[in-house]
């Protein structure tokens, strides 16, 4: 969303009020979906005592089935009453994003074809946390959608997917026992590490296409500087890391996402 916003500053649109909202709306819908994918997940017997990642607040006892569920409800409630404010602004183009988005956030783990449970998750990321997310702010702003737009969600989709896919790639053995099939269960764990690669390092090549063809201004070359971290990912997960050791994949492919995000927004801005 930054991304997005940083796009219409560089072509002279911006107004406080509905970028604040967005933000808040935004963040609000991730955590519905973090809660929704906690319940669901607890419900389905994806989590288990077998489980690789960080506790989750269902499965540990912190908080009842319940008690989730209502958290999950009031998150995206909210959500939905700041999005009547958004559409006021932006018309039903943000209605329909605003409701997708909820949708999605549900459907991933919930509901009687749960998109994550049937390799979807991966498209699904990308284009809700990339293609809306940038696009979508964007949009918002100026009430229209360009190339620039369109190019800026590609690196943020990118390296946003590769979080959920090293997440995949270390409970592929407890999805598969769990009957949730990721992409990562699909295509096997040798191919998820290529896909994690490939998500990692496409992002430098397209910011420096876009900057040769002109759509991006050239100082979005800086966030090449991120490229050495990118690397250092790659090579561990090329490696052969597994179980927990990619916890600290995934806190750390989180934080390039974040580091190339934020030097691409601040490389618009110059």
């Amino acid at each position: 969303m930054l991304v997005g916003t940083a796009a219409s500053l560089h072509d002279a649109s911006f107004t406080l009020m509905p970028f604040v909202a967005a933000l808040t709306a935004a963040v609000l819908i991730q955590i519905g979906t973090n809660l929704a994918n906690d319940v669901f997940d607890f419900e389905k017997g994806a989590d288990t005592t077998h489980r690789l990642g960080p506790p989750r607040v269902t499965h540990s006892g912190l908080a009842s089935p319940q008690q989730v569920r209502l958290g999950m409800f009031l998150s995206f409630g909210i959500a939905a009453a700041i999005g009547l404010y958004l559409t006021a602004v932006g018309g039903w183009p943000i209605l329909v994003i605003g409701v997708l988005c909820i949708a999605a956030g549900v459907a991933y783990t919930g509901g009687p074809w749960p998109l994550g449970y049937h390799g979807l998750g991966d498209l699904c990321v990308f284009l809700f946390f990339g293609l809306v997310a940038v696009v979508g702010s964007y949009y918002l702003q100026t009430g229209t959608i360009n190339l620039l737009s369109l190019a800026a969600a590609l690196p943020v989709g990118l390296t946003v997917t590769a979080i959920l896919v090293v997440n995949n790639l270390r409970d592929i053995e407890t999805d598969r026992r769990a009957g949730k099939r990721t992409l990562a269960v699909r295509i096997g764990e040798r191919l998820t590490r290529v896909e994690y690669i490939l998500l990692l390092l496409m992002p430098y090549g397209f910011v420096a296409i876009f900057v040769f063809f002109d759509i991006f201004p050239l100082p979005c070359l800086l966030s090449w500087l991120t490229l050495p971290f990118a690397f250092t990912l790659v090579r561990t997960v090329q490696g052969g890391a597994e179980g927990r050791m990619l916890n600290a994949i995934l806190k750390n492919t989180a934080r390039l996402h974040l580091f190339l995000g934020s030097l691409l927004a601040g490389s618009l801005l110059l």
